[in-house]
């Protein structure tokens, strides 16, 4: 089995060093990740400049490199270029230091990295741990869970056509795992407007999290309930109940 893993905290971070040594335990191990972490990078693409390769060291008998891409570009870049001649079974991004729950899916680099691994047709599973600032023993658990995960789906990688698989690590003792659909995340945000001693006007943002009730079969409440969740997250937007609707105003021509 050929296991391509990319991540959105950059080819040093920690988790992706872990992950890797774990997976190549069990697979033959590809690593192609960004030289500086992306977080927050959605699914950008560089279409404007050459994406710059470096090949890297992360663990013993594990294929190394680091782009100036983003997430995505590492994912195309490393299937279409750079391991061309390999035939990738499975990708995987992560370990990601901070969760990827809900609504945040959108944003986040560590998700776009999987679904540019669903777009080039290969099943896809996102990694991300419940903390801002995870552990060694942490990085470690969750990777030998993914592990186990990896072997668990390896006659079945089939249920991962059409959608990526999203898995979040909940901080602390883990009760269980569960399946589970995106949750709900809404952010008071803040603007601080400012101005550079030049007369640059620029902004700050940030915010926090607004309390929000959640579905009991959400990940959010998963995880904070001390439970893995593994939401499987498609691409296909359309929303097909308003198909017809829109036509019965006449709109099409």
């Amino acid at each position: 089995m050929n296991i391509l893993i990319s991540n959105d905290d950059g080819i040093n971070a920690e988790g992706i060093k872990i992950l890797a040594e774990e997976i190549s335990k069990i697979a033959n191990t590809y690593v192609v990740a960004p030289d500086s972490p992306r977080s927050a990078s959605g699914h950008a693409i560089t279409l404007h400049k050459p994406i710059l390769i470096n090949d890297e060291f992360i663990a013993e008998n594990v294929e190394s490199y680091s782009t100036s891409g983003t997430p995505a570009d590492c994912v195309k870049v490393g299937i279409e270029s750079i391991l061309r001649d390999i035939e990738i079974d499975l990708v995987l991004s992560g370990i990601n230091n901070g969760p990827n729950l809900g609504t945040d899916v959108i944003y986040s680099g560590t998700v776009a990295a999987a679904i540019e691994g669903l777009i080039e047709g290969k099943p896809s599973i996102a990694l991300s741990c419940d903390s801002s600032r995870v552990t060694t023993e942490e990085y470690r658990e969750a990777a030998q869970y993914t592990a186990k995960l990896v072997k668990k789906l390896e006659g079945n990688l089939d249920k991962l056509s059409g959608n990526i698989l999203n898995v979040n690590f909940p901080k602390g003792d883990k009760k269980g795992v569960r399946i589970t659909k995106l949750g709900k995340r809404i952010y008071n945000n803040v603007m601080d407007d400012r101005e550079s001693i030049r007369g640059q006007r620029y902004v700050w943002m940030g915010g926090d999290l607004a309390s929000v009730e959640q579905d009991k079969d959400s990940d959010i409440f998963a995880v904070e309930n001390g439970y893995i969740s593994i939401t499987p997250v498609h691409i296909n937007m359309t929303e097909t109940n308003r198909i017809n609707e829109l036509k019965a105003l006449g709109i099409e021509q």
